[in-house]
């Protein structure tokens, strides 16, 4: 299912090729309002500009709301990416597209209960690197926490690994890491049980399959690859060690801040350090930032502090410790808002509504140059007026800056090949050019 070209060492790689050891995804679930976040336009008329006002940043002439503070004291560390843009203003489908970088394989109805996810997806970017790059060391390619994207019946797409099958789904952790009774099970050995003791399980168990070698299928040979690596996360001290946020000091844990959030964000360095290439910490559940209703309240109260807070510690501490230069930071939603502010019928406090044809991301670490913004809208914060880029071109600058070889590929259900790299690689984040 997957050809590589051959490896040329005099091929001139794209900026940032391989710099990465791992990236860490911040998804905004929901869409949050570029205006109101990174884009502020403080000319632009009442209703547009919103209730926020701009405060300055470490970046002559560049302000963000007065709610990120200590974000604007960090640009130096951050590109700011104003101009990324796509067609799908629907959540389920708009997800699919940020964390694949693909439309739906196949046309989706007009209801939501006609775009869930589906085996006919594409895989999400940490499934496809699973597939290519596949490991035996005990550490998953992919951790996603610390909650699916469900919604009563509504499961959003390009969380799993879509037409690539079950094998090579990132591991999902469903779980509050800020409560004071969270720790992972499926990763604790039962009483009596240890390392020794599972691995000559399993020599017993391989010898006596010795014999059935021959025997294949669909479903034997999922059984098989799902023992595999149960066994190999089992004896993974490594990674069952990562889980035990608990062991943290009470400062590190209060600079994150004590909510599900920051305590996420906590969660996801310490994958880092253990070695996970591709972590998505979701701040909150499918439409957390979905802010057709008191869009400034929410963002004021809750969302934007901690976002905030949580961010500033994450930065320092990868930096620190030198992560920072080997792990690619992007925080992104799968959509921003409408510029023109809203209310929706039967209620009273405005908000905005979706909007994908322009919206802003951070992006840092793994060579990335901080202290830039990227991309120009018009007055409204509404189109790009500069060159603009798409959940593809983010798709490509992740595999590139794992070292993913820009001839990969995939091949679909009918057996067309897809290169992963589908899109540009921004190379602007590296190169510090104008766009």
């Amino acid at each position: 299912m997957m050809s590589l070209s051959a490896s040329d060492t005099g091929k001139r790689r794209p900026p940032g090729f391989g710099k990465a050891k791992s990236v860490l995804i911040v998804l905004l679930s929901g869409g949050p309002s570029q205006l109101d976040m990174l884009d502020p336009k403080p000319d632009a008329p009442a209703e547009v500009r919103g209730e926020f006002k701009p405060i300055g940043t470490t970046i002559p002439g560049v302000a963000v709301c007065e709610h990120l503070p200590k974000l604007a004291k960090q640009t130096d560390r951050w590109a700011i990416v104003r101009t990324l843009a796509h067609r799908e203003h629907n959540h389920l489908l708009a997800t699919h597209v940020a964390l694949t970088g693909r439309p739906t394989p196949i046309p989706r109805g007009g209801s939501d209960l006609d775009r869930v996810e589906s085996r006919n997806d594409f895989p999400n970017f940490a499934a496809a690197l699973d597939f290519i790059q596949p490991r035996s060391d005990g550490i998953p390619s992919g951790v996603s926490l610390p909650n699916y994207l469900i919604e009563g019946p509504l499961t959003w797409p390009g969380q799993h690994a879509g037409f690539l099958g079950a094998k090579h789904d990132p591991w999902q952790i469903n779980g509050d890491p800020n409560d004071k009774n969270f720790r992972m099970q499926a990763l604790a050995m039962r009483e009596g049980m240890s390392p020794d003791r599972l691995q000559s399980r399993r020599q017993l168990l391989e010898s006596l399959s010795r014999g059935r070698q021959t025997l294949s299928g669909t479903e034997t040979d999922s059984l098989r690859d799902q023992q595999a690596i149960a066994y190999n996360l089992l004896t993974s001290g490594k990674l069952t060690q990562a889980f035990e946020i608990c062991h943290e000091s009470d400062e590190t844990r209060d600079r994150y801040g004590r909510n599900k959030f920051g305590q996420t964000l906590l969660l996801s360095k310490r994958m880092i350090e253990a070695g996970v290439p591709v972590v998505q910490a979701t701040m909150g559940i499918v439409q957390t930032w979905d802010t057709h209703v008191d869009n400034w309240g929410k963002l004021k109260n809750t969302l934007l502090p901690q976002l905030d807070q949580g961010l500033e510690a994450l930065t320092d501490d990868l930096a620190s410790s030198g992560l920072l230069d080997e792990t690619l930071l992007i925080v992104m939603g799968e959509f921003g808002r409408t510029p023109r502010i809203s209310t929706l019928p039967g209620q009273t406090i405005p908000g905005r509504d979706h909007w994908a044809s322009a919206y802003s991301g951070l992006f840092a670490g793994a060579g990335v140059q901080g202290g830039q913004v990227l991309g120009q809208t018009d007055a409204q914060a509404a189109y790009p007026i500069t060159n603009s880029w798409s959940p593809a071109d983010i798709c490509s600058t992740v595999f590139n800056a794992l070292g993913v070889d820009a001839e990969a590929t995939i091949a679909d259900p009918l057996s067309r090949p897809h290169y992963l790299l589908n899109g540009n690689v921004i190379s602007n984040l590296y190169t510090g050019a104008s766009a």
